[in-house]
Formats: structure tokens, C-alpha cells, sequence
């Protein structure tokens, strides 16, 4: 099944959506601001950046869980440069840049195809 959004909670929408505008390119497709903003992830896809209520748990400091955008080579070393510039590298693989947003999550730049992969 493809993608159809991802939404991610935060107490700071313009400023998570002008990181993830910022490093990955994505562009919005609806704002709602201070609510809510959708960036456009391709394929019709969207990430959600919304508000996060009072009391509402935030993402968990240094947890490994992550997401990870599919990129080309060229994609991924220049996201690479960004994430060492803002200070949010957080290593690679042969494959993968990694990197945190500004709510901690950690987020992948991959170039890993899973149809040339063997077992």
C-alpha cells in the first residue's frame, strides 16, 4: 500500500515545517498555521506537521524509531551538508544519511533499494 501521510505533532508547526522545507525540499500544500501545515511528500503523499495539545507526550529524546525518504545519491550527500551545517547529523551507512529534526525525531536520507537487495 503507498504512503498516504504522515502527521507529526509538534508545539512549534512553522518552524518544524520550514526545517523539513528546508533540508528535504519539501513544499507545502495547505496551510493552516498556527494549526496545522502539510507539506507535499510526492505521490500524493503529505506530512502533517500539526499542533501538539497541552499535555500531549512529545517524541520520545534519542529514541532510534525512525523515517526514512527515499533519495538519490546527489539528494543524500547534499542533505548530508545541511544536517552538518544545522548541527542535527546524527551519522550514515553506504546507504543512509541520518539526522534529527528539531523535536528530536530521527529521520533517514536513503538510497537503499530493497528490489536489488538479496537475502
Amino acid at each position: 500500500m503507498p504512503l498516504h501521510h504522515l502527521a507529526l505533532r509538534t508545539t512549534d508547526v512553522a518552524g518544524l515545517a520550514a526545517f523539513y522545507r528546508e533540508v528535504f525540499g519539501f513544499a507545502p500544500v495547505r496551510e493552516a498555521t498556527p494549526r496545522s501545515l502539510w507539506l507535499g511528500l510526492g505521490g500524493g503523499a503529505v506530512l502533517m506537521i500539526e499542533a501538539r495539545e497541552a499535555g500531549e507526550t512529545a517524541a520520545a529524546p534519542g529514541s532510534m524509531e525512525l523515517i526514512a525518504f527515499r533519495v538519490d545519491r546527489e539528494t543524500m550527500a547534499s542533505i548530508g551538508r545541511k544536517a552538518r551545517e544545522l548541527g542535527c547529523y546524527d551519522g550514515e551507512t553506504a546507504f543512509t544519511v541520518y539526522l534529527r529534526d528539531p523535536d528530536g525525531r530521527r529521520l533517514g536520507a536513503s538510497t537503499y533499494d530493497f528490489a536489488s537487495a538479496s537475502d
